[in-house]
């Protein structure tokens, strides 16, 4: 057993998935880069936290330069930042479509184009990509153009990069949610969208970080989009 201790770096860190994430990643003995807009300073002396905005390209670079720092290599990436703005196509505003392309599309670039390099030089790495079954499954009922848009574009993406580096040590692959139990979602209408999934609930942070973890153990997977969404992507 290698005694190197592994490392990752997770956006969007701060609640939800990706405070879920940075955890099951610390259970492990990982150390942790996080980042969001609003993360606090840690106590945990293997968890740096870094505060920025992810669609800024400095964001990625300083996250790069934290992990380095600390742990003298990066292990893993975990493009969790990301929002999602439901509307009628026509409704969509300017703002909405600046705003989500930045935070979802930039911070995805601009964080693993930092990151890349690094791992190259290992000749090892794992990225990872929270991206949505409804990037796939289109719904009369959920109109949501700009993540199809977004989150459809990372999933084609994480295959692109899967190819470019399968030779090179890298894999890269992406977890797709369906409606998953998180601050991004009312607390007394959550459970209304259970009928949404085949299965007639919502998932939990747990089911998506149980997801995360076993692309990170699945050393002969890449390219994969793993659909953790109560079975919305089979049909209805």
């Amino acid at each position: 057993m290698s005694d190197v201790r592994k490392v990752a770096i997770v956006t969007g860190a701060s609640r939800g998935l990706g405070e879920g994430i940075v955890n099951g990643f610390r259970a492990r003995g990982y150390g942790v880069v996080a980042t969001s807009r609003s993360i606090q300073p840690s106590t945990d002396p293997d968890l740096v936290t870094v505060s920025g905005d992810i669609g800024d390209p400095e964001t990625g670079k300083r996250l790069v330069a934290a992990a380095l720092e600390k742990f003298g290599r990066i292990d893993t990436l975990v493009n969790n930042a990301g929002i999602f703005i439901g509307k009628a196509f026509t409704d969509y505003t300017e703002e909405d479509y600046r705003l989500k392309l930045k935070t979802n599309l930039d911070g995805f670039f601009f964080t693993t184009q930092a990151v890349v390099p690094v791992m190259l030089e290992q000749g090892t790495g794992h990225i990872v990509q929270i991206t949505a079954s409804t990037a796939e499954f289109a719904h009369s009922a959920s109109p949501a153009f700009i993540a199809m848009l977004t989150k459809g574009g990372m999933n084609s993406a994480t295959k692109s990069l899967a190819i470019e580096y399968a030779t090179r040590g890298i894999r890269v692959n992406a977890v797709a949610p369906g409606v998953i139990r998180t601050p991004m979602h009312d607390p007394k209408k959550i459970d209304q969208a259970a009928g949404f999934h085949p299965m007639n609930k919502v998932g939990e942070v747990a089911d998506i970080v149980r997801a995360v973890l076993y692309l990170e153990d699945a050393v002969f997977s890449t390219g994969e989009i793993l659909h953790v969404d109560g079975g919305l992507i089979a049909g209805r």
